[in-house]
């Protein structure tokens, strides 16, 4: 193996987990080749976008839960620097040295979770990367909001839950969240209800409590883990009322492709 010299690397504590193992079969015209989370938007996939957006806000730590062609993931971010950087290349002493710095603050686990493990099984399969009570972040591989992580962080701590959702309004092809007035989640349904409302966009803030309510790999998170803490009122809801957009299918894609081309990419909120 190359051995890298000449990057030094400062790491926060908070991590973000990323699901990034789904076939994504609402989008084959990529997806045959590549999971979805590489799909790009520019010249990057959008899993480095969410990476990205997180990192302005200092979430630096990352795992990521593969499954599906997981082995791109790996290989894009195995070889980051080399592709980004000027290098030196000494064969004799089977070593690169990096003549630039272009490089992210990031720390980065990537995860086998299964090829056919659901969502809340894929999690649950990080657990014990997790400390006691750890807070941490959890977010779907797809999409891209201008959410502000902060104020998300700072409004589930005050709430004291065990779980928040981002609230986000958005068509009725969602799974719809039915909220109190202290933004408590009462019900959660994954059928249409019409087009208006809240909906699950993801970006949740959760403890580590949340793997309690996780059985094995056929469990799907968005169903009895999330009904359960419901029903515990220990599920809080942040409203949104910005920018947020899933990456489900082509349609998607060439509008946050013609957003980013156009300079409306509401998400883009980094300098470089």
């Amino acid at each position: 193996e190359l051995h890298l010299i000449g990057i030094k690397k400062i790491y926060n504590f908070m991590k973000a987990v990323i699901l990034a193992g789904g076939r994504g079969t609402r989008f084959p015209e990529e997806t045959h080749r590549v999971p979805k989370p590489m799909i790009r938007i520019g010249d990057k996939p959008i899993i480095w976008h969410i990476m990205k957006y997180f990192s302005f806000y200092d979430i630096n730590e990352f795992i990521i839960c593969c499954g599906y062609k997981g082995e791109v993931i790996k290989n894009y971010f195995y070889n980051y620097l080399i592709k980004n950087n000027s290098f030196t290349l000494d064969i004799k002493k089977n070593s690169v040295k990096l003549l630039t710095n272009k490089a992210e603050n990031w720390k980065i686990s990537f995860i086998d979770t299964g090829l056919n493990t659901m969502t809340g099984g894929r999690l649950k399969k990080i657990e014990n990367l997790m400390k006691k009570n750890e807070t941490f972040l959890f977010t779907y591989g797809d999409g891209l909001s201008n959410i502000n992580i902060k104020k998300l962080l700072e409004f589930h701590k005050k709430s004291g839950k065990i779980a928040t959702v981002t609230a986000v309004r958005a068509p009725g092809r969602y799974g719809v969240l039915g909220l109190d007035k202290k933004s408590t989640v009462k019900i959660f349904s994954e059928k249409k209800i019409g087009n208006e409302g809240y909906i699950n966009g993801g970006f949740f803030v959760l403890n580590s409590k949340c793997f309690n309510f996780i059985k094995d790999d056929k469990t799907i998170w968005e169903e009895e883990p999330m009904r359960e803490i419901i029903k515990k009122g220990q599920f809080g809801a942040y409203r949104h009322n910005g920018f947020w957009q899933s990456m489900d299918n082509i349609r998607d894609h060439e509008k946050l492709e013609s957003m980013l081309n156009n300079d409306e990419a509401k998400w883009k909120i980094w300098k470089s």
